[in-house]
């Protein structure tokens, strides 16, 4: 099992659709993947599509975490329904979001606090991957998501802030490794929301393959015009109809390839290679 928090310190850069994005790509290729959205405005729950029942939410589970019971308390993607046509018995689960969890979102907890996660994934094992949507922030969800990981993979927009930013985590990174997880490690950038006729970002794109090197994934993700779209009706973008969303599904399903090495996963199914257009 693979354990990745899918994380950045400026909110707006589109960190929640790349994390659904890999989700998607993930259950197309028939891996079995948990999605942990550690977020408490919830955002990957809605676009996910889960209507949970009598389970409780991640911020409830991480109230008590050795009682927990993940596996009873998971919800399966919306998306699941989608999938049945190209697989067997696809496995896409939540444990849902909610702004319960902010209660966690402190710079002061302790390394017990910072456990509490682990204690909750301990109950994962059923699956091969699991993605973290983290909050937009270095406070305790983030580093408590970091505790419980083995990568960490940053979401970036081609523009000063954002690149400044993603500098600056990559050094709180290196801090926190040293301190709490020495087997933490950086899973690489994803530049996202890159506008290709954009001067601006061709710049930064630049700028960040100079800073980051090899960290800089691949590929980039372009601007969407009907991401909001697919996310509002709960889609998978694998799902979602139109040669923009095919080869949007194509490149995620490039970057998941190279963000987990899915050929380390006891998957269902291997990560198709779509042509990209």
């Amino acid at each position: 099992m693979q354990v990745v928090s899918i994380s950045s310190l400026k909110g707006g850069v589109g960190k929640t659709s790349v994390t659904t994005g890999l989700a998607s790509a993930a259950l197309a290729a028939g891996i079995p993947t948990l999605v942990v959205d550690l977020d408490p405005h919830a955002d990957a729950s809605t676009a996910l599509g889960v209507s949970p029942e009598d389970q409780l939410d991640i911020g409830r589970m991480l109230r008590s975490p050795r009682r927990a019971h993940l596996a009873d308390n998971v919800v399966s993607s919306g998306w699941v329904e989608q999938a049945r046509a190209n697989a067997a018995a696809p496995v896409l689960d939540v444990a849902v979001g909610s702004a319960y969890t902010g209660i966690y979102d402190r710079p002061d907890l302790g390394r017990r606090d910072l456990r509490r996660l682990s204690a909750v994934l301990a109950g994962a094992a059923t699956y091969d991957l699991v993605l973290i949507d983290c909050p937009p922030s270095l406070n305790g969800l983030t580093r408590m998501a970091w505790s419980a990981s083995d990568k960490v993979a940053l979401v970036a927009e081609p523009g000063l802030f954002s690149v400044a930013g993603t500098e600056r985590t990559l050094r709180a990174i290196q801090l926190f490794r040293q301190e709490f997880a020495p087997k933490l490690t950086p899973a690489g950038i994803v530049a996202n929301r890159v506008r290709s006729g954009s001067a601006e970002h061709a710049f930064r794109l630049s700028e960040m393959e100079s800073m980051f090197g090899q960290l800089l994934l691949s590929p980039h993700i372009p601007e969407q015009a009907n991401w909001q779209q697919i996310q509002g009706a709960a889609h998978a973008v694998h799902h979602w109809p139109g040669d923009s969303a095919k080869n949007a599904a194509g490149l995620f399903d490039t970057l998941l390839q190279n963000l987990v090495n899915p050929n380390g996963l006891a998957a269902a199914g291997s990560v198709r290679n779509r042509s990209l257009r």
